[in-house]
């Protein structure tokens, strides 16, 4: 069983540029990757009671789910490097974090583009995609 998944908007190019922003630093694995369009993202939606059309970055960590800006800073957490320091943003509210995660979410694909489809992983990547 993989205990980091993070699931992701498979057409988003804010979406897709963010996976592969994480798989650079993330240099140990520890993080595995499905698009929320796909029939495995599907399914952990599913599995854990949420929206087949959620808007947003989901990180499953042991069974335990996190979404929206919790998610994305659980991430920069255990990328290392400065990247760690964003995580102090976690004290803040949650309303407050995620009213401005909502509005990049709401905008990405008018802002940072969309695909037809979903991408595919670079061959040394396939590994670390569970689709």
């Amino acid at each position: 069983m993989v205990d980091r998944i993070i699931l992701f908007d498979g057409v988003c190019n804010l979406c897709n540029n963010s996976v592969k922003f994480i798989i650079k630093r993330d240099t140990s694995g520890y993080f595995k990757f499905a698009s929320l369009q796909g029939e495995t993202g599907q399914r952990l939606l599913k599995k854990h009671s949420l929206n087949y059309d959620l808007n947003s970055f989901v990180l499953i960590e042991k069974e335990k789910v996190y979404i929206k800006s919790s998610a994305a800073l659980r991430v920069c957490s255990q990328l290392g490097g400065a990247w760690r320091i964003l995580s102090i943003f976690r004290f803040l509210p949650p309303l407050f974090r995620d009213f401005l995660y909502d509005i990049v979410a709401k905008n990405r694909y008018k802002w940072f583009g969309k695909e037809e489809s979903c991408i595919l992983p670079l061959p040394k990547w396939k590994q670390r995609f569970l689709d």
